[in-house]
């Protein structure tokens, strides 16, 4: 069996969300700069994630899954997803009760950072999800992986997978995803006619 392991930020979705979530505090032009850093490795992922959580965290959660729900997704990916959503796992170092609308819309098994409610709803931070070693749990259950990105905190799970592909939908892949890569695609359609050849 082969599984798909998907980036879900600027691959799946055709924005980056927490720079969407940011204007709500009229932060937005801040929060792209912090997430263009990460994106291209000058910040490693997990001191930029600390930080952009601390910013979001007080953004009533019933607000977040609003925009989330609202976030637009490219339709060629999702439709694949959720024709194959068995074979098929969103890795994403973003916030579960986040990004839960959007997991609940792809409707496949998922690895994000996690979090638990406090006594006012608001969500503290528990563990920010290593990639890497989401692929090799995978790996586990899965004949092959095959690791779709474009960001530099996409390297561990490139480096990880069987097959990884470089995907410049919403972005420029970043140099060292496209080093470790198979396959460079910069559009939907043609990922998941690629990703059915494999």
């Amino acid at each position: 069996m082969t599984t798909f392991a998907f980036d879900l930020d600027g691959t799946i979705t055709k924005v980056e969300t927490l720079p969407l979530l940011a204007k709500e505090l009229g932060l937005a032009d801040e929060m792209q700069l912090l997430t263009d850093l990460t994106l291209n490795g000058r910040i490693s992922f997990e001191k930029s994630f600390r930080l952009r959580y601390f910013i979001l965290r007080n953004i009533p959660l019933k607000k977040i899954q609003e925009i989330m729900s609202g976030v637009e997704l490219d339709e060629a990916i999702t439709e694949f997803i959720r024709g194959h959503k068995e074979n098929c796992a969103i890795v994403t170092g973003n916030l579960d009760c986040w990004i839960a609308p959007i997991i609940a819309k792809l409707d496949c098994k998922s690895f994000s950072s996690s979090s638990e409610l406090d006594e006012k709803n608001i969500p503290v931070l528990k563990e920010i999800l290593d990639k890497g070693a989401a692929i090799r749990e995978l790996k586990k259950i899965s004949g092959k992986v095959v690791a779709i990105g474009e960001s530099f905190n996409d390297v561990p799970m490139f480096e990880a997978a069987d097959i990884s592909v470089a995907y410049g939908g919403v972005h420029e892949p970043v140099s060292a995803a496209i080093a470790l890569s198979d396959y460079f695609v910069s559009d939907g359609n043609a990922l998941c006619k690629l990703l059915k050849t494999l």
